[in-house]
């Protein structure tokens, strides 16, 4: 069976979602929701919190596509800067998260054939490190991170989803670089290392839950 066929301009489709079309919202949706999710997650750390944030997005954009102004941004930003006033509403209402679920599996990972284990391990703990550094940023210099450096938004697409000044962008950017890379080194430092010999000759690898990629 065929997949129905979906405009390739953003702007269309949210011209036909302000218009009433729900073929054109659920076309918007597969295309983009992925981005929000990621967006929600990185910025919330929380699974369950980044599926509301999607939904509620998308709830929006039904209600306001009519607000969006082609040619000032990109959809991808428009989406980002709104997905971003749901996370902080969630944030001011919750008070502070912890790191990323740890049950969660990883959808990517799921049914995949890992030849190389101890790679996989390293790959795993190394993005679970970066997760946790950024969730550890202040939330304004999370954002700027999250949006250029994991969804590479432009700056003046990160700067319309912020609603602030590219040069705002830049500085924030820059400073969030710094403590994320003084972060990265004092996990690193605290890290077990995985290939330790232990007193029966095996390597002793440390118990780590995979993140979502």
């Amino acid at each position: 069976m065929s997949e129905p066929f979906e405009p390739t301009s953003d702007d269309v489709l949210l011209a036909r979602i302000a218009r009433g079309a729900a073929d054109a919202l659920a076309a918007l949706f597969r295309r983009r929701q992925g981005d929000v999710y990621r967006f929600a997650l990185h910025m919330s750390g929380a699974v369950a919190v980044a599926e509301d944030v999607t939904q509620d997005v998308f709830l929006i954009v039904m209600r306001d596509a009519g607000r969006y102004e082609p040619g000032r941004s990109t959809v991808a930003a428009w989406l980002c800067g709104i997905a971003r006033n749901c996370v902080r509403q969630r944030l001011e209402r919750d008070g502070k998260w912890e790191s990323l679920d740890e049950e969660t599996g990883g959808e990517e990972a799921q049914g995949r054939v890992h030849p190389d284990p101890l790679g996989e391990l390293a790959l795993s703990e190394r993005v679970a490190m970066l997760r946790r550094a950024v969730l550890a940023l202040p939330v304004r210099y999370r954002e700027v991170v999250v949006l250029c450096d994991l969804e590479e938004l432009t700056y003046a697409e990160a700067a319309d989803a912020l609603g602030c000044a590219i040069g705002t962008v830049r500085s924030r950017l820059h400073r969030a670089r710094t403590m994320l890379a003084a972060r990265l080194a004092a996990l690193s430092a605290a890290q077990p290392r995985a290939t330790e010999p232990s007193r029966s000759g095996e390597p002793t690898l440390p118990l780590q839950k995979r993140c979502m990629a």
